[in-house]
């Protein structure tokens, strides 16, 4: 973001994307004033969250990182470490593949196996067509990059079965595990039981300042802490985080299931736009992609425009497709989603798409 769309965007006063504007006062203020602190990630609040991320998850133990970068990589390593293969299967839309600098190859000396297609889920078929051994099976809910879907539950429990079978460990990258919960329609518990290990995230869906845990085994957390220190991800004080996620967790995720009836009622919305194409449709989890009839310069100046003349904060740009005359968006549903009917949020989209008169 350059510092003219950063600085649009702190002039404006509203947007109906995800939890909002999420000024640094707000942030702060998530932090409960009489917050027991830690010391190098043991004890007071760290210690506290761990705790009940465990418990929501179903696992022995559950311990605090600053990145998911640096947690997931480190899980995969503490998997691989215990087998005869470095190799771990994927999607192709891995965040690790696709966002990371490699950092799974190039500090823990992993090799990441593509299975499927790039523009829709996983499914067992993909992954009998692996020979090779595993360390793993990554499998992300919901996919973030195909708009928030998620896998058949019965196509879910054969992928996990297999892996065990051939034993690898399944990891979940679970950074919007909580928006899953509503697609499934069941607790965080219940998709966590599939996996030897889960990574889940504050900052998205929850609103929460960044951090995330990873959960599992007694064995496998306490070597994932040590690579957290080998990494300098244990810090003097964690404390501010780890507050902020447990005071704002709860409350984000019995708010899935309203999140998800909003994600429809826009989808539904968007019907009578035929400038706008929902993905998928209906939503499966509470985000949607959004493929815009319109050249990125057209959606850019509206965009522009609409923050400057109302003070509404939409995407500054679309992503590009391939198409010049197609652009993509994607929409998560959170906080500031549902104070804005989902008509006026149509409206508004619709008009991102228009020509301006010459």
């Amino acid at each position: 973001m350059n510092e003219e769309i950063r600085a649009r965007r702190a002039a404006c006063t509203d947007t109906f994307l995800g939890n909002g504007l999420i000024r640094p006062r707000e942030l702060l203020a998530s932090i409960e004033p009489d917050t027991d602190p830690d010391t190098y990630g043991e004890g007071g609040v760290v210690t506290e969250l761990e705790g009940h991320v465990a418990a929501l998850l179903g696992k022995p133990a559950a311990v605090y990182l600053p990145s998911g970068t640096m947690a997931q990589a480190a899980t995969l390593r503490v998997h691989a470490d215990r087998r005869a293969s470095r190799t771990v299967a994927w999607h192709p839309y891995c965040h690790l593949e696709q966002h990371e600098g490699q950092a799974h190859q190039r500090l823990h000396q992993l090799v990441g196996r593509r299975a499927g297609e790039l523009e829709r889920p996983l499914t067992l078929d993909d992954l009998t067509e692996i020979a090779e051994p595993l360390a793993a099976l990554l499998i992300e809910l919901p996919q973030r990059d195909l708009g928030g879907t998620l896998p058949p539950w019965d196509d879910l429990v054969a992928q996990t079965g297999w892996a065990r079978d051939r034993g690898a460990a399944v990891h979940l990258d679970g950074a919007r595990l909580w928006e899953a919960t509503a697609g499934y329609e069941c607790a965080p518990v219940e998709i966590a039981a599939l996996f030897d290990t889960v990574y889940v995230s504050f900052y998205k869906g929850v609103g929460a300042l960044p951090g995330c845990c990873v959960a599992g085994s007694q064995a496998d957390v306490r070597e994932v802490r040590e690579w957290r220190s080998r990494l300098g991800g244990t810090l003097f004080a964690l404390w501010p985080g780890a507050a902020s996620a447990l005071r704002l967790l709860d409350e984000a995720l019995a708010e899935m299931p309203a999140r998800l009836r909003h994600a429809h009622a826009i989808a539904e919305a968007l019907a009578g736009v035929p400038e706008v194409r929902v993905v998928p449709d209906p939503p499966q989890t509470p985000m949607l992609h959004l493929l815009f009839s319109a050249r990125a310069e057209t959606f850019q100046a509206n965009a522009k425009r609409l923050a400057e003349e109302t003070g509404l904060w939409v995407w500054p740009s679309g992503m590009a497709t391939g198409d010049p005359d197609v652009i993509r968006t994607e929409l998560s549903v959170g906080r500031a989603t549902l104070r804005h009917k989902p008509e006026a949020i149509a409206e508004i989209i619709s008009g991102l798409c228009i020509d301006a008169p010459v």
